[in-house]
Parts: C-alpha cells; sequence; structure tokens
C-alpha cells in the first residue's frame, strides 16, 4: 500500500482539484468590486512560488489600474482582434465576431505578467538545452495565479489577441523583458459551467483518452481505452 503521509485530506484534495476543474477564462462576468489588497497580495505571491527551471524566477508583475494604460491597450487589441477576423469566413467568421474576447475596462484590475529573459545571468541551470524554459516557467506563474484567483472566487481573463511588441511599448517595458500574460482580474456574476468557447460551439474538450500514449506515440495503454485512470 502506498505511503499516504503527504496526501493532503480528502476535503483538501477536493479543493485543490474544483480549481482546476471550475477555473474559466473569464471575459463578460466581470463585478466592479475592487479586489482587496491582503487578496491581491496572496494571488501574487502564489504565482511568485511557482517552479522556474534553474529557480530563475522570470516573472515581473505589473499591476495595471489607471484607465489611460487600459485604453491604450484595448486599443492594440481591437487592431488584433479584427485582423484575427478577418481570418475566417461565413459562418465561423460571425461566430468569432459574436464573441467576447476581453474585459479590459470592465475587470477592475489588469495584471502582466512579464518574463526578464535575462534573469540568471547567461548560463542558467537547466536551461542550455531548452532556451525557453524561461517562458515555459513564468505560464506556471501565470497558472498558480489563475488557481489561487478561482480558489479566492475571483475570475482571470487571459487576452491572448494581441500585438507583444506593441504591448510592450505601452507598458515600458526594456527590450529583454517579453509581455507573456495580459490578465483581466475580477469577482465575477457566476463562473460559467462548461469553457464559453465549449459552449458556444467554438471547440469541444478532446477526450483524455484519446491524449494518452504508451512509451512511444500511436500506443495506447494495454489496459484499453481506460488505460492508467481506473488506478488509485
Amino acid at each position: 500500500m502506498s505511503d499516504s503521509r503527504h496526501r493532503f485530506s480528502e476535503a483538501e484534495r477536493a479543493g485543490v482539484y474544483r480549481a482546476i476543474f471550475e477555473r474559466r477564462d473569464v471575459r463578460a462576468q466581470f463585478l466592479p468590486d475592487p479586489i482587496p489588497d491582503a487578496v491581491l497580495t496572496r494571488l501574487l505571491e502564489a504565482a511568485h512560488h511557482a517552479p522556474s527551471v534553474g529557480f530563475m524566477q522570470p516573472w515581473d508583475f505589473i499591476v495595471i489600474e489607471s484607465r489611460e494604460v487600459r485604453e491604450n491597450v484595448l486599443a492594440l487589441f481591437d487592431a488584433a482582434n479584427a485582423a484575427g477576423a478577418e481570418r475566417f469566413s461565413g459562418e465561423r467568421q460571425a461566430l468569432y465576431r459574436s464573441l467576447k474576447l476581453q474585459g479590459i475596462l470592465e475587470s477592475p484590475l489588469n495584471v502582466c505578467i512579464t518574463c526578464d529573459r535575462r534573469r540568471g545571468g547567461d548560463h542558467v541551470l537547466g536551461r542550455d538545452s531548452v532556451i525557453d524554459t524561461d517562458l515555459f516557467s513564468t505560464c506556471l506563474a501565470v497558472q498558480n495565479l489563475w488557481l489561487a484567483a478561482r480558489a479566492e472566487g475571483i475570475g482571470v481573463g487571459w487576452v491572448s489577441i494581441i500585438d507583444p511588441i506593441e504591448l510592450g511599448g505601452v507598458l515600458g517595458l526594456p527590450e529583454y523583458v517579453y509581455p507573456l500574460a495580459y490578465l483581466c482580474l475580477g469577482y465575477v456574476s457566476e463562473f460559467l459551467e462548461k469553457p464559453e468557447l465549449e459552449a458556444k460551439g467554438w471547440r469541444s474538450r478532446l477526450p483524455i483518452e484519446s491524449l494518452v500514449h504508451a512509451d512511444l506515440w500511436g500506443q495506447r495503454p494495454a489496459g484499453g481505452s481506460a488505460g492508467p485512470f481506473g488506478n488509485e
């Protein structure tokens, strides 16, 4: 029998999995209520405790409340979003245009999580073979913040339809700092039962059984379609 001394309690495990499964990319459900400083501090601390290759901790957090800055960011989104719509046609384009894909002004707070690509020096432990591990590490900080926010009842929306170079200019970033994630944060009227893009028919969630391979690509687990999912 496996040693369970390090396992969380049943209630604690349920909370972790609930945050994972109920996390949503929020665009349209934001409330104007401000996020208390203590709560924001907890979210940023959670993000700062993400794992990072070579313990480089390449992230910084730009907390944005200024209406002027957010309007400038919104203008970048509007330009990129208009160009994005032109990549589709017919019903697909109509569906794209009907989607709300940002909450830059509606949310009470925006946070840009950046990646300092010089952090840690020229030779970061574990980064020699895969140079982009700084970006991957920063993504883990985003995920930590997102899950902590869900536990706090706060919605997060990632604005990815935006030119990063232009965004860096608006935020005054040095050329070696990459604006990895522009996030909208706020309390919400509801968390949708399903991801909005799934609910509106843009994409469906792929079945996990089709994504698990055994030893080599394309080989399925020996236990059949269920594979390892029946194991403790």
